[in-house]
């Protein structure tokens, strides 16, 4: 995979979409990939739905976003999201 230089305008400050300019937000090109859960409003978190979360927020399941050419979320991102399923 080859980085692409962007600048968010014309004429830079242009950053080549290195894992901390996309973390930081200076790479204008950049996006999370989201995970949609179907809960009924009030109810609890399926413990399947909620044990296959935690994987893929884990190192095994970040190891694969990396595999498969993707970024993984930063330590505080991931603790965030862990915190919501407790």
């Amino acid at each position: 995979m080859k980085n692409l230089s962007l600048a968010a305008k014309a004429g830079g400050p242009y950053s080549n979409g290195t894992y901390e300019d996309v973390v930081s937000g200076k790479y204008p090109l950049s996006r999370f990939l989201y995970i949609y859960v179907n809960k009924a409003p009030g109810k609890p978190l399926d413990p399947v739905v909620r044990e296959f979360l935690k994987l893929v927020l884990s190192r095994e399941g970040q190891d694969i976003v990396v595999k498969d050419g993707y970024y993984p979320l930063s330590a505080k991102i991931v603790q965030e999201e862990l915190a919501k399923l407790r």
